[in-house]
């Protein structure tokens, strides 16, 4: 099986030196490829010397402008699909500021191997303290979310927890499925846009899981999975507008197509309660309406007020 990663950049050099650096020293890639969101902070130029650089060859594309994850991973994932020629073939997929452990490809590939895994990946673990999680994980089969890398061992079997895995983080996808599902949509920009895939790909009838023993390292942040509702359930509640307006653009279209209208209404309870009782910030809750009716319209133009 050829093996090509795809990392997605914006004005992180130094996080993406270090990625790339890591990349390079882990053995089993083919090729390196860096999708760069038309970066401000020297990556472009980084990069064009970083392709006459000793192993793993590292190829680059500078977008005209700024496309997000959504729009970085659409065009790496069409340009790895293009460059592979058999369905067993795989795309690693990761941001610039995630960081596998040196085994973690390994790993993966085996289980990949051994399981027949379409749709695989690592452990998400908070760089500054590897025994929780980076983002939070509803286990499979109920409601409960998981915080700590304990958890998630516990709730294993074999070796891996079936049907879950945090996508665009370290995941592992053969061609033969982007074949079967596509590619992520664009238009989302960030924000929702890992997660439609996953669900596409769980609709396709993928074989999708995470692989216990591979890790892989990312900066947290802990508002994500912010306990609410007397910690009944969580919200994933960011400073940022632009994420939150992608987020609630992105997640309302998410619900209706893959889940139905009942868990779209029980989003809607949550934002609620969330800025008026857990968070007040109740112009947050006029902004999801906002952003929710512009994404059911299929305007995806309104995040760009909130770019810097």
């Amino acid at each position: 099986m050829a093996v090509v990663a795809v990392v997605v950049t914006f004005n992180r050099l130094p996080m993406l030196q270090r990625l790339v650096g890591r990349l390079r020293a882990i053995g089993g890639l083919d090729r390196i490829l860096v999708v760069d969101n038309a970066s401000t902070d020297g990556t472009g130029e980084w990069l064009v010397s970083a392709g006459d650089g000793p192993g793993v060859p590292v190829e680059h594309r500078t977008l005209a402008t700024n496309t997000g994850g959504a729009g970085g991973f659409h065009d790496g994932i069409e340009w790895a699909e293009g460059l592979l020629s058999d369905d067993e073939d795989l795309v690693w997929l990761m941001d610039d500021d995630g960081l596998p452990e040196q085994d973690c490809l390994a790993r993966l590939l085996e289980r990949v191997q051994r399981d027949r895994l379409e749709f695989c990946g690592p452990v998400v673990l908070a760089e500054q303290d590897p025994t929780r999680l980076c983002f939070p994980i509803r286990l499979p089969g109920g409601s409960r979310v998981v915080h700590a890398m304990p958890a998630v061992e516990g709730a294993a079997r074999d070796g891996l927890v079936d049907d879950v895995v945090i996508p665009f983080n370290g995941v592992l996808v053969t061609r033969g499925l982007v074949r079967r599902i596509g590619l992520p949509r664009a238009e989302f920009f960030i924000w929702g846009d890992d997660v439609e895939y996953l669900w596409r790909a769980e609709r396709a009838g993928a074989r999708i899981a995470t692989v216990v023993d591979a890790r892989f390292l990312h900066p947290a942040t802990d508002d994500l999975g912010t306990p609410m509702m007397l910690g009944r359930t969580t919200y994933n509640h960011t400073p940022s507008d632009l994420k939150h307006y992608c987020m609630a653009r992105n997640n309302v279209l998410n619900l209706r197509d893959y889940r139905g209208w009942l868990f779209v209404l029980f989003f809607w309870v949550k934002t609620v309660w969330f800025y008026l009782f857990t968070k007040p910030r109740p112009g947050r809750i006029a902004m999801s309406a906002r952003a929710a009716a512009a994404g059911l319209r299929g305007d995806f133009t309104g995040h760009r007020r909130y770019l810097r």
